[in-house]
């Protein structure tokens, strides 16, 4: 018999074989097929080793980098699926949890400072929803000196000027998603008195969709009012608001709004006054808060906007990534994460699937889907 590796060796013994099958291996014929046998094993052994040093699928190994995430309301539940998603792609990738920072109540001054912060702890990357497009522009550019690469997310300073040098806007299109909402609601009213309401007046994250809402009003030359209607950051004082604002004007023909708790609170007005039955011909808003779902599956609101805030999480993430693992020859790629009209039609999923994804649970599940996929 000839002299056999004794890597090849052990690795024939360790195969789950009978001890008689394992000697027959060995001899003769059977020594190619255990040497090819082995050399599979090593081979497999080898990339375990290499999993367990740190390399993550089929990328070299690297450092556990730790990104940041500086957001305007970081208890906001529109935000839950956003830190689900990037806390998956961080998993996926084999880094550390990313850090979610910034302001609960979208005071720019203390994003800034957790900016500031991260750029001196000397994080790996950097994402920030650029809610001002003056205030970022300085701590930007001072992480970008420091190699520091950096992406916007969710809001990204005003149309045309994103008040940024950062590499990349991931995010909606948010000029373009309010004038799709103003669009959709010219679809049903022609004349007549229309508000619109918005949270927080000039903060970049909404303010462009309610600037692209007017346009597409103005645009039409129907014989309408627009008027815009400031509600406030706190959900429960914008009921209020919008409650007050619907009982002095009785004869609205369209109600929307362009953040998520002015959304639901659109719908729960309407339902408590019965506009829909009286001059309402249309009301509609943005995002996927459960309040706004059952009010478009009831009916005090017509439409609702997705823009897939998991995305904005995972993709800064995976971006960010690709960035440091290619010493920067990947730079980051302008993404918009969409617009999706929800309606009455295709409400139905959203309420009934519990999803990681839209963030109505935590659970880490496959969600099955069947039938044709809707077309134009």
């Amino acid at each position: 018999m000839s002299t056999i590796h004794p890597k090849v060796e052990k690795a024939v013994e360790t195969l789950d074989l009978p001890a008689t099958t394992r000697r027959r291996l060995l001899k003769g014929s059977g020594l190619f097929g255990a040497s090819l046998a082995a050399g599979a094993l090593l081979s497999a052994c080898s990339d375990d080793k290499a999993a367990a040093s740190g390399a993550i699928g089929n990328f070299p190994e690297t450092p556990k980098w730790k990104f940041t995430f500086v957001n305007h309301v970081t208890t906001n539940p529109f935000f839950t699926p956003t830190q689900y998603g990037m806390e998956d792609a961080a998993t996926l990738l084999g880094l550390e949890k990313p850090q979610w920072t910034g302001s609960q109540n979208s005071i720019v001054a203390e994003m800034v400072n957790a900016t500031n912060t991260a750029v001196s702890a000397k994080v790996d990357g950097l994402a920030i929803a650029v809610v001002d497009k003056d205030a970022f522009r300085a701590p930007v550019d001072q992480a970008l000196g420091a190699g520091i690469p950096v992406v916007s997310y969710n809001a990204d300073g005003a149309r045309g000027e994103p008040g940024t040098n950062r590499l990349a806007y991931i995010g909606q299109g948010l000029y373009e998603s309010g004038y799709a909402l103003g669009q959709r609601a010219l679809q049903t009213v022609t004349s007549g008195d229309v508000v619109a309401f918005i949270a927080t007046p000039g903060a970049l994250n909404i303010q462009p969709r309610i600037d692209g809402c007017q346009q597409a009003f103005k645009d039409s030359g129907k014989a309408i009012t627009f008027t815009s209607v400031a509600t406030n950051a706190d959900v429960t004082k914008g009921l209020s608001i919008i409650d007050a604002y619907a009982v002095g004007h009785a004869d609205l023909s369209g109600m929307l709004a362009v953040d998520a708790g002015s959304t639901s609170a659109v719908g729960q007005v309407a339902k408590k006054y019965n506009m829909r039955s009286k001059s309402l011909k249309v009301a509609g808003g943005f995002d996927l808060i459960p309040e706004t779902l059952t009010g478009i599956a009831e009916g005090s609101l017509d439409y609702t906007i997705d823009q897939q805030p998991y995305l904005q999480g995972f993709l800064p993430v995976l971006y960010l990534y690709f960035y440091k693992i290619s010493g920067g020859l990947m730079s980051p790629s302008e993404t918009n994460t969409g617009l999706l009209f929800v309606t009455k039609d295709n409400v139905g999923p959203y309420q009934t699937t519990k999803s990681r994804y839209e963030g109505s649970t935590t659970d880490k599940v496959l969600v099955p889907r069947s039938g044709p996929i809707a077309h134009g």
